[in-house]
């Protein structure tokens, strides 16, 4: 019988794999775990070094949960009588010189953000729709 740990990590494999698979232009997808900053998995067309994957999941953590994001939403849920856990910030869209990155929180574990990278050619509108149209209908994770 399978554990509910080895479900879930099933689970979260398969979202990757279908982020990869049906994100236009998407050359990887992972998913990265909020509350210990460890990758929980990666699909990719190249092979990375381990000590970039691990980076990746650092840099998501700290776009995400850094210091300064978290007193940001502090601020702002204070100012609007917001009385949540729930984190502000869901989905961030980084350009760099050849490629889009967007991390997007699960909807029903905010403890868990995926990445997908594509080209910087992709179309954008198509990016968010499809990323976000595969990680609701991945449902609870």
């Amino acid at each position: 019988m399978n554990s509910p740990q080895a479900n879930m990590t099933d689970r979260i494999g398969l979202l990757v794999k279908v982020l990869r698979a049906d994100v236009p232009d998407c050359l990887a997808a992972g998913a990265i775990d909020m509350s210990t900053g460890m990758l929980l998995a990666v699909q990719t067309v190249d092979n990375h070094p381990a000590e970039v994957l691990d980076l990746l999941a650092a840099a998501t953590l700290e776009l995400f949960q850094g210091r300064n994001v978290v007193m940001i939403e502090d601020i702002w849920k204070e100012r609007r009588g917001v009385q949540s856990d729930q984190h502000y910030f869901q989905e961030v869209l980084v350009n760099s010189e050849n490629l889009a990155h967007l991390f997007i929180r699960t909807p029903h574990r905010d403890d868990i953000v995926v990445v997908v990278v594509c080209r910087k050619s992709v179309n954008v509108g198509m990016l968010f729709a499809q990323a976000r149209r595969i990680v609701r209908e991945a449902g609870r994770l």
